[in-house]
């Protein structure tokens, strides 16, 4: 039973770490390729680090952004990705397409404010489109995994462990052969006289 069980554990710690490995992997080679910003399926991922927009998209998810659409088919529901300054970066919903005098803007609230945005967002304002892309909790590790530190941790760590556990099945195989060769050789009969 013992045995059995420490079988299912050891399995079980490699097929999380090959997935842990191949996800960071395919990170770092996604950002990598795209200039640091990874994208899948034509999205751009990004973090979401407030909980402006809970419960949709809960604080620490991965959201896909679009940055391929035509800010003329906006329309209120939208959940748009805009700069309210040089280095903030809000993800809020339209509740209201403003046309003042010829200019487009967008009014935003988010879901869990209580209160619409202060200031209407101009379309150059406007990073993307929230395009569906949305999981939980992963920006904490995407965040961790594009560090130095996390980097060495989730590919050097799980690595390591694979290399052992891959020494620690064949000594295992390489003994158990040589049990099975050692039952397998004929006996001699010894004659006591």
């Amino acid at each position: 039973m013992k045995t059995k069980t420490l079988k299912w554990l050891g399995r079980t710690m490699n097929i999380i770490l090959v997935s842990m490995l191949l996800v960071v992997f395919t990170m770092v080679i996604t950002n990598v390729t795209s200039n640091g910003e990874p994208t899948i399926f034509g999205q751009e991922l990004k973090v979401v680090y407030s909980g402006s927009m809970e419960p949709e998209i809960q604080t620490g998810s991965v959201i896909g952004i679009n940055q391929n659409y035509d800010v003329r088919n906006l329309a209120e529901g939208d959940i748009i990705m805009f700069q309210e300054d040089n280095q903030t970066f809000v993800t809020h919903r339209i509740i209201d397409v403003l046309n003042n005098d010829g200019q487009l803007m967008f009014r935003t609230k988010g879901d869990n404010n209580d209160a619409a945005d202060a200031n209407a967002v101009l379309p150059e304002n406007i990073y993307g489109k929230f395009g569906g892309i949305n999981v939980p909790y992963i920006g904490y590790v995407m965040d961790f995994a594009n560090s130095s530190m996390g980097i060495m941790l989730l590919l050097v760590i799980p690595g390591l462990w694979l290399i052992g556990w891959s020494i620690k099945m064949i000594v295992t195989a390489y003994k158990e052969e040589k049990k099975q060769k050692r039952m397998d050789r004929p006996k001699l009969n010894e004659d006591v006289s």
